[in-house]
């Protein structure tokens, strides 16, 4: 029986001479159904009862909205003409409009053409993608791959991929504690709780300098039990915006290899945050050359506006072809009760244009005029703070950050005022998505920072 029911008989004497009936009660109400019938006979009477019990779920409490999906909703509540969503990481045209890259609809329209179907794949992806997707990573003629030592998978996303690689973690390395940023991506640390997987931060963000605290970074790193995943953002480091130079970059990976670390990375802004594919992948490729295993989860929502397509990969890059098989094979075996074979659509889009050279071409320049104009955009809303605020206040971070977030530096009850005051959505750690503001606002937003960041406490 679904529900739970009771049925309670209160008397079963009857007297064949007397059969007048009383007439029967219903009830419906609450989140229960109640039903009750009884009839007189005589010197007896029957009383049935049907009881319906609250809901299985009840114990079930409402969750919380999410911090970031839910300033959208937020947004679109709000009737001011003046309110701005810098909320969601999704880029916008100049007159803050989605856009579909003009490369995407060129694949698209290749694929109506060529009259593809809808088979499943299989369980590790379509196979044009996963080589396209390694070789952008790497790059083609890196010796990892053709030493067949990376084992690539498609996935759902940056998300999917981040989830993938979490239960990887916790079936074959039980125990090992993911070290994470702070701050980080909100879904971090819901990635790897629901995967049941430890972990613990690490020192990055300095809210003094409103730049990199790169000692505590390393100290942090250092003291980690040794054989820690250390999760690294590739480029465009979010919500900070602020990454490691160069010079710094190679002492982490110093330290890493020195601690016997496996370096994690998540990589989902390639070519998006410098407008360069090479150059947003220099951080992963050092690593790469240096021998080191690593685990580095891609998407491609941001660089090619694929949202929702949901398509982005695991890769594992190996010491051995053996290993690499290995794990791919489990990576397989993963998936399968996960979700069973990836979705085809996006796959295609990326194969297409990666695998064209005239494709690829004009999606590197479309790439570089989305970069450029969040570029202007961070330029722009530099320009307008400096000139209003008479503080003496030292706003340069907003240019040394990179991609397309910035941290303010405001506090909650700061973005509080941003929201409440001058309609600008936000996430409370004081993160803007710099990809939803235009030229024209940012006189405007100028406006609300300064009044959020002198007059709030």
């Amino acid at each position: 029986m679904a529900a739970s029911s009771v049925f309670s008989v209160a008397s079963h004497s009857v007297s064949p001479s007397n059969h007048h009936a009383h007439k029967g009660k219903t009830k419906i109400g609450g989140s229960g159904l109640r039903l009750a019938n009884s009839r007189s006979f005589g010197s007896g009477r029957i009383s049935m009862a049907v009881a319906v019990n609250a809901s299985r779920f009840e114990g079930i409490p409402m969750a919380p909205p999410d911090p970031i999906l839910g300033v959208s909703e937020a947004f679109k509540a709000d009737k001011c003409d003046l309110k701005l969503n810098l909320g969601v990481g999704a880029y916008r045209t100049e007159e803050l409009q989605p856009y579909v890259l003009n490369v995407v609809k060129k694949a698209e329209n290749l694929m109506l053409n060529r009259g593809e179907n809808k088979e499943y794949l299989p369980i590790e992806g379509w196979a044009a993608f996963n080589k396209a997707t390694a070789e952008l990573l790497l790059g083609a003629d890196n010796p990892a791959i053709k030493e067949q030592r990376v084992a690539t998978v498609q996935g759902l996303s940056g998300t999917g991929s981040l989830r993938h690689a979490a239960a990887l973690i916790e079936r074959y390395f039980p125990g090992a504690k993911v070290l994470i940023s702070s701050p980080t991506w909100g879904n971090h640390k819901n990635i790897f709780n629901d995967a049941r997987v430890p972990w613990s931060e690490y020192r990055y963000y300095d809210p003094k300098t409103v730049g990199l605290d790169f000692e505590g970074m390393l100290e942090d790193i250092k003291s980690a039990p040794e054989g820690s995943f250390v999760l690294l953002h590739g480029c465009a480091h979010n919500p900070t915006g602020i990454d490691p130079t160069p010079e710094q970059w190679v002492k982490i990976a110093d330290l890493i290899q020195q601690k016997n670390h496996i370096p994690f990375f998540d990589v989902a802004y390639q070519g998006f945050a410098s407008g360069s594919l090479d150059e947003d992948a220099a951080s992963v490729r050092l690593f790469v050359s240096r021998g080191m295993e690593v685990l580095v989860a891609q998407s491609y929502s941001k660089n090619l506006g694929l949202y929702a397509e949901r398509i982005g990969a695991i890769n594992v890059i190996s010491s051995s072809p053996e290993s690499a098989a290995r794990v791919k094979s489990q990576l397989k075996r993963i998936a399968r009760p996960m979700y069973s074979n990836p979705p085809v659509h996006g796959a295609r889009i990326v194969a297409d244009i990666v695998g064209n050279p005239d494709l690829f071409n004009e999606w590197k320049a479309e790439m570089e005029m989305m970069a450029g104009r969040i570029k202007n955009v961070r330029q722009k809303l530099y320009d307008s703070i400096s000139s209003k605020d008479k503080s003496g206040k030292d706003w340069s971070f907003i240019l040394k950050q990179i991609g397309m977030f910035s941290f303010t530096g405001l506090n909650k009850n700061q973005s509080d005022n941003m929201t409440n005051k001058w309609h600008v959505y936000m996430t409370k750690d004081g993160r803007i998505s710099l990809a939803g503001l235009s030229l024209a606002k940012c006189e405007y937003l100028a406006d609300a920072i300064i009044d959020s960041y002198h007059n709030v406490s």
